[in-house]
């Protein structure tokens, strides 16, 4: 170029020096520089046809760029104008950006390490590149590395103290990690309300942030289900799977929700589907386990919505629920009612089961449900207990089967030193799945924690 420069200098308005001069404006990915030549000399519309075309793919790529249209048509775009780049000739950095923006903005897996190379080829040219240290900062981000994407926001602004870019993204990932921090406390100490209204505020912070945003959406599905609100943590759920399809803590605690909230066998499904999909997830095999168990007690008589109690009642509350529908559906009461009496039997049968601290343990744990003949699969011992006691049952659940053993075994809530099964989470035995908070039927500290 500066050859074909120095020679318009000597000879100037050369048109076969200026169509030259032209062609490499066009080969370094210059177009606009190209045309303003070609149009000097009146160049021919075949002349200009290669830069004007390079020039027409970069604005395509431009204008998508600007509008926050798709990164795959910018992409596009840009594979062309670079069609038209002369051979071993790097991309303008431009350009370079311009992609990793694209690929930043579809927000996938692949894409995010497309934008990566992108940032880091600029990097490994410049490592003092404000731009380039903004964009690898935000794929960070994007995946989920708060921490490292601060680092290099500062590292721009030291590059660059008044780059707006750095700055605002800088200020937003400190605030979600803020409110996040905020939410989780909350959570912990058991103030879910107010970690909902924190995960809330958290989620208008960049909502373009699909994978921290399915965390949020998450946590505060987390919450919801504390609360019992299944519906809310449903549909929190949902919306995090929508962001991030692949998000297996999602669905077990989507799974959890439809269970509780009266749909067992859709939670089986989903359950054994992410088996199927990934048979060394931690835990699942005892989750679907659990979950069939919850589906099997679902069918039998539900002895607390008998008594209109929740699952984790005292024994105050049973009794007193017990008292006051007793007083009304007694048979001598409602001598015209036929159907008094069913439910006067009905409601001494739940109270006679969850009034016994050992009864009860077996019908929230389900043991009342397996028939001991059916202990060992039909096939005797078969292969020792792992495989002879195949079957489907839980071991916990066999403890329970033989609660009142003596001391050794320690049964049901009296027992002492024995197993007991600890159904977390509101008297399902699915509790602590995936992150969800589980403890045992009278409260304690919240469970695990996904973030």
């Amino acid at each position: 170029m500066e050859d074909c420069k120095m020679a318009d200098e000597l000879d100037p308005n050369n048109m076969k020096i200026l169509l030259r001069l032209g062609r490499v404006y066009t080969s370094l990915g210059r177009p606009d520089e190209a045309v303003q030549v070609y149009d000097s000399i009146n160049a021919t519309a075949k002349d200009k046809q290669p830069a004007l075309t390079m020039q027409k793919h970069l604005r395509m790529a431009e204008d998508t760029a600007r509008n926050e249209g798709s990164g795959s048509m910018v992409i596009y775009a840009l594979n062309e104008a670079e069609k038209g780049l002369g051979a071993g000739v790097d991309k303008p950095r431009k350009w370079q950006l311009m992609r990793g923006e694209a690929h930043l903005r579809m927000g996938n897996a692949n894409a995010l390490g497309e934008a990566q190379n992108v940032a880091m080829s600029l990097l490994r040219y410049n490592n003092q590149d404000p731009d380039a240290l903004v964009l690898r900062g935000r794929i960070l981000y994007a995946q989920g590395e708060n921490d490292k994407a601060v680092q290099h926001f500062r590292q721009a602004l030291a590059c660059d103290p008044d780059f707006k870019a750095a700055v605002k993204y800088l200020r937003m990932v400190q605030k979600l990690d803020r409110m996040k921090s905020e939410g989780n406390a909350a959570f912990k100490s058991g103030r879910f309300q107010e970690a909902i209204d924190t995960y809330t505020q958290a989620l208008e912070v960049d909502p373009s942030n699909k994978g921290t945003n399915s965390k949020i959406l998450q946590n505060r599905a987390l919450c919801h289900s504390r609360q019992k609100s299944w519906k809310q943590a449903i549909a929190d759920c949902e919306k995090a799977l929508e962001l991030d399809p692949s998000y297996t803590k999602a669905r077990k605690t989507r799974a959890k929700a439809l269970g509780e909230n009266g749909n067992w066998e859709e939670a089986v499904r989903d359950l054994k589907a992410i088996q199927e999909e990934n048979p060394s997830e931690p835990g699942i095999a005892k989750e679907i386990r659990d979950a069939e168990m919850e589906l099997k007690k679902s069918k039998r008589k539900d002895y607390y919505k008998i008594l209109g109690i929740e699952k984790d009642a005292t024994e105050q509350q049973i009794k007193k629920a017990y008292r006051k529908l007793a007083i009304v559906h007694h048979p001598d009461k409602n001598p015209d009612d036929a159907d008094a009496a069913d439910r006067f039997k009905e409601i001494q049968e739940a109270h006679e089961t969850l009034s016994d601290p050992q009864k009860r343990e077996r019908y929230d744990s389900g043991a009342d449900l397996v028939d001991p003949n059916d202990m060992f699969g039909g096939g005797g011992m078969g292969g020792g207990m792992g495989g002879g006691m195949g079957g489907g049952i839980d071991p916990e659940i066999l403890m329970q089967m033989f609660g009142g053993m003596g001391g050794g075994m320690g049964g049901g809530r009296g027992g002492g030193g024995g197993f007991h099964f600890s159904s977390g989470g509101g008297g399902s035995p699915f509790g602590g799945m995936g992150g969800m908070p589980s403890g045992g039927r009278r409260g304690g500290p919240p469970g695990g924690f996904p973030f």
